[in-house]
């Protein structure tokens, strides 16, 4: 399959797409780091299931501290990265998450494979079984940033994906147990809560970025806190397919300010310390290419997780995949399809959920879409896109193409399910 071609899958539940469906889609030969869900990334955060764990084992002494001021002079643009650290620097977190999860002890004699327990059994093995599950405390790092001055902080929510407890400490030292208010793992977004007044705070630019600004970055990556990187906005608008993580619903800012695992939750700033993003994900093995999720879309997800604690996603329940000659030509050779394109553009409905809106309403694998709304449709993104801003309180209309004929077909979005 040649580059171009790609699967949106972001309006279908994770786990859900057979293995037929998968093998229209490219990818890249990307993998998992800490916690989180989703393919073809490594999360910027230090820590996890995968990393050792850490058992914690009493709460953190409170230091000494001097009250920092609340309100942040930031600088003007032409200053120095120096005095925009200086600046915002105090209103960036660290975040511990710890959980707690179950393992099944191994029984077995040194040497011998694990996998040898489920032909033999832990009683046919010397010493027999040694109870049950055991539990163990592992810890994972993240970084996040103050919003409110009575203690609002943002991260992602991979960071605090099943964590038992939260603490987040600031820069002069002080330590809080942090309440999550909501996670949405669809946008990676989370706020959390801590019980402090007067804290200092940044500011949220959702102004239109531009390649080639300023990026600063200001975390804890790899466990040193307070780490400054400083590169560029190298591109935005990377869609969730193009960075490989397709179940999320966001487009990326891109940016070659050097973010490693911990950093995740942190902000990305431009030169006058306003934060244009949050810190979200690298490429495994590439160099200079960072992910942010954009200030606008922060300000909506955290916006609905303090009101409501979750958001509803719209969803219709289709796998698509982007057309191209050289894919209808694929498909039509394939007699197990069941269907076949006349098309050589527009974006392939390759599999609808059933029980979904789109299968009530009579939507098809095979079927073409061409308009969303009204709006011409190119790529499968562009569907994405239209089916979260029609939301869920009115009929979303397609225009799709089937069997060389046109037709409409309308459907009401319901909430994306949950994803397991």
């Amino acid at each position: 399959m040649s580059d171009n071609r790609s699967v949106d899958t972001s309006s279908y539940p994770s786990g859900r797409i057979n293995s037929a469906g998968r093998k229209l889609a490219t990818s890249a030969a990307l993998v998992m780091l800490g916690a989180g869900t989703a393919t073809g990334v490594h999360y910027a955060l230090e820590g996890g299931p995968n990393a050792n764990p850490v058992a914690i084992t009493q709460p953190v002494s409170q230091p000494n501290y001097s009250t920092v001021n609340a309100s942040l002079a930031l600088p003007a643009e032409s200053s120095s990265v120096a005095e925009v650290v200086q600046a915002v620097g105090p209103a960036v977190v660290r975040i511990n998450a710890s959980r707690t999860v179950s393992s099944q002890p191994s029984n077995l004699p040194p040497g011998v494979p694990d996998s040898f327990r489920r032909f033999f059994g832990d009683d046919a093995l010397p010493g027999g079984a040694q109870g049950g599950p055991q539990e163990r405390t592992e810890s994972g790092v993240g970084s996040g940033f103050i919003v409110s001055e009575d203690g609002r902080v943002l991260t992602n929510a991979h960071v605090v994906e099943g964590a038992d407890t939260v603490q987040v400490t600031l820069k002069d030292g002080r330590s809080f147990e942090g309440k999550v208010l909501g996670a949405d793992p669809v946008t990676d977004v989370a706020v959390i809560d801590i019980e402090a007044n007067d804290l200092p705070t940044v500011k949220v630019n959702e102004a239109e970025l531009q390649p080639g600004e300023t990026a600063i970055a200001i975390g804890n990556p790899l466990g040193l806190d307070n780490t400054v990187t400083v590169g560029i906005i190298s591109a935005t608008g990377r869609t969730s397919g193009q960075v490989g993580i397709a179940d999320r619903r966001v487009d990326f800012i891109q940016t070659d300010a050097a973010i490693n695992p911990g950093n995740s939750g942190g902000p990305l700033l431009n030169a006058r310390g306003e934060v244009v993003g949050m810190n979200t994900a690298i490429i495994s093995g590439a160099q200079g290419l960072g992910f942010a999720i954009p200030a606008e879309a922060l300000q909506r997800i955290s916006s609905q997780l303090v009101a409501d604690g979750k958001v509803d996603h719209p969803f219709i329940g289709i796998q698509m995949v982007n057309l191209s000659p050289e894919l209808r030509k694929s498909v039509n050779a394939d007699p197990n399809r069941g269907f076949t394109v006349e098309s050589d553009d527009g974006v392939l409905v390759a599999e609808v959920l059933p029980g979904s809106p789109a299968a009530k309403a009579g939507l098809r694998s095979g079927d073409v879409v061409r308009q969303v709304n009204g709006a011409a449709i190119k790529t499968g993104q562009d569907v994405q896109n239209a089916v979260e801003s029609n939301g869920l309180s009115r009929d979303l209309r397609l225009r799709i193409e089937r069997s060389g004929a046109s037709e409409t077909i309308s459907l009401r979005p319901e909430p994306l399910p949950a994803q397991g």
